[in-house]
């Protein structure tokens, strides 16, 4: 599963395509929070222990984690996808599939030997396992896997010694009693966050870990002192605090996944899952479709190991965005 964004390798592979492109090949807001002015400060010294905590507290409150040390601040879920396996190594890993691929990759390359499984109960029947990885909900295709499950499944590894890694990048904008963060503390639990995607904010990275006191302690100790910009900080606690923005996009989203629906629809794909910032869609004409939304300046995300899958970004927050991308596929559609 290739990452999304990269729109140099679309503009070298397909030349003759009409700019602007449209991206929608990653699963990241379009209509960004409005950042506004940054102190000074921000960019000119180390950011204090009390700053911080004081986001951290931010981010435990809009999680609904039930305490605030249960939250680690770091520079964007990836780098703790590729941190965990080393602080907490494992022989083998189980992966509830078909997900996000940088889980697998980052647990390879600490020296573990992964297997993709299909259903949650497979994984709870196995005791192959010492680390189990699930994306809630998944990339790309939306599932979610209830509570009681996570939990029987976290209370079976931490009798072992073991760990449950729950990525919940796509959460802030589900329900949010989908969150296993009401579950903690759990030592056989971590849990990631992002900031980036909900708020449109990618580059800013930051992210977040949630841990029981024993990996928590481990996971703070390993980012050291100043693990994240002074500017990620005074951001993040301007948009947490921002719980009106929130209530708003969740509101746009749900309008734009119903006419993004449409657009896929008529393309002559089938939507099969998603959630409020990616749409999966599926058809026996996925890849050439692919083609010919790319050679039209339209880039999704196709998929090596899922040929009849196309995920589906939601279109730019303006206007504009949405009407080049309807009349590019107009043109696309057969007359």
């Amino acid at each position: 599963m290739v990452h999304g964004g990269r729109l140099f390798d679309a503009r070298h592979a397909f030349p003759g395509a009409p700019e602007p492109w449209i991206d929608l090949s990653t699963g990241i807001n379009p209509a960004p929070y409005p950042v506004g002015e940054i102190s000074e400060a921000s960019w000119t010294r180390l950011p204090e222990e009390n700053e911080i905590r004081a986001l951290e507290a931010a981010a435990a409150h809009t999680f609904g984690a039930r305490f605030e040390s249960y939250v680690i601040a770091a520079p964007g879920t990836e780098t703790l996808i590729h941190m965990l396996p080393r602080l907490f190594p494992a022989k083998r890993v189980g992966i509830l599939g078909f997900t996000y691929s940088e889980h697998a990759i980052a647990w390879e390359s600490a020296g573990a030997d992964v297997e993709s499984v299909d259903t949650i109960e497979a994984l709870l029947a196995s005791d192959a396992f010492d680390t189990v990885v699930i994306v809630n909900p998944n990339n790309p295709c939306g599932r979610l896997v209830e509570l009681p499950h996570l939990t029987a499944l976290a209370s079976k590894l931490a009798r072992k010694g073991g760990r449950l890694i729950v990525d919940e990048a796509f959460m802030d904008l589900m329900e949010d009693a989908a969150s296993f963060v009401h579950r903690l503390p759990n030592e056989g639990a971590v849990i990631l966050r992002s900031f980036g995607k909900t708020f449109g904010l990618a580059g800013l990275r930051l992210g977040f870990a949630l841990a029981g006191p024993h990996d928590g302690a481990a996971i703070r100790a390993a980012l050291g002192s100043w693990p994240i910009s002074g500017a990620s900080i005074e951001i993040g606690l301007r948009a947490y605090g921002d719980t009106g923005w929130l209530t708003a996009t969740m509101a746009r989203l749900e309008e734009d996944c119903s006419d993004l629906d449409s657009i896929i629809e008529r393309l002559g794909l089938k939507v099969i899952g998603g959630t409020p910032l990616y749409r999966l869609a599926e058809g026996d004409h996925a890849q050439e479709m692919f083609q010919r939304l790319a050679q039209s300046g339209i880039l999704v995300r196709a998929f090596k190991d899922k040929p009849n899958w196309l995920r589906f970004g939601i279109p730019g927050g303006d206007p504009e965005a949405w009407d080049i991308l309807i009349e590019r596929v107009r043109r696309i559609l057969p007359r």
